[in-house]
Parts: C-alpha cells; structure tokens; sequence
C-alpha cells in the first residue's frame, strides 16, 4: 500500500482511545498505510507513552478513565519535550457547538468526529504532518508524503 522506500524510518502515531475496537482499527490502518503505530488506553498512558516515545503525532480521545483527554493534551502542552506533538481529537463529542473550540484552544491541532473512517483520519493525520513538515519540525525524507490513502495519492 505504502510505496515509502524501506530505509526510511516511519512515522511514529500515538492512539490514545479507551475502546480497544477503535485503537485497534485504527491502529491497523495506519500501519498499512505506512506509519508506526502505539497506543494508550487513557490520558496518563498517553502522557507515559509521549514522553517515552516522542512520537510524531498523537490521536486523543477526549473522554476516557484515569485521565481524560483534555487533561492528556494540557499536560502535554505544558512540558517543553511534548509540547510540539501535534494532538488530532477524534471524539463522538460534538453535541455540544463548544467543544471543538475549547479542544482547540487547550492544543488540539485539529478535531475530527467519529465515526470516521480509516481513511479520513489517515487524510487528517498526513495533512498535520505535512504542516509541520513545512514548518521544519520533521525532516522531510521521514514525512511519509508518499503514503497512498484509499489508493490515492
């Protein structure tokens, strides 16, 4: 699926979900599609996970046990090694009009509605990651702008 040359290391994806279906969906997907995939089962995993692993971008849910996602991403927003993580919130949150602005406003680079598909998180996540590409934040031989999504590029 992906046509990344094997040399190149992939990108590292943090999934934070408390359902263990969704993380491990998700979690398949992205790797087929090229990316290194980790997940947490709450906030204060996630928090662990970060600081360990320094991944490229975490996808955070918003409401789950021990540390809920608001939590997780301020947390992360307030330690200089974690602080650059991009966090996409992908929440079934989003009957209340203020919940994608407050995400927003505590760090949240973006804020994507389940159900979702695959491959429009996938879509989501490229587009993220190639921002900070362009910032200068990822080296551009590691961005994986040559993933194949829904077998288009």
């Amino acid at each position: 699926m992906g046509d990344q040359p094997t040399s190149e290391t992939p990108l590292l994806i943090l999934i934070a979900d408390d359902n263990v279906d969704t993380r491990e969906m998700y979690a398949l997907y992205l790797t087929t599609v090229g990316y290194r995939v980790e997940t947490a089962e709450d906030g204060h995993e996630a928090i662990l996970r970060a600081r360990a692993m320094h991944p490229d971008l975490i996808v955070m849910d918003l409401q789950m046990p021990k540390l809920d996602g608001w939590a997780a991403i301020r947390e992360l927003q307030g330690r200089a090694m974690t602080a650059a993580i991009p966090v996409v919130v992908l929440t079934g949150h989003d009957f209340k009009a203020f919940l994608k602005p407050a995400a927003l406003a505590v760090g949240a680079v973006s804020y994507v509605m389940k159900p979702c598909l695959p491959e429009q998180l996938a879509c989501e996540i490229r587009a993220r990651l190639t921002a900070r590409r362009s910032r200068g934040q990822l080296p551009a031989d590691l961005a994986p702008s040559a993933v194949r999504v829904g077998g288009a590029q």
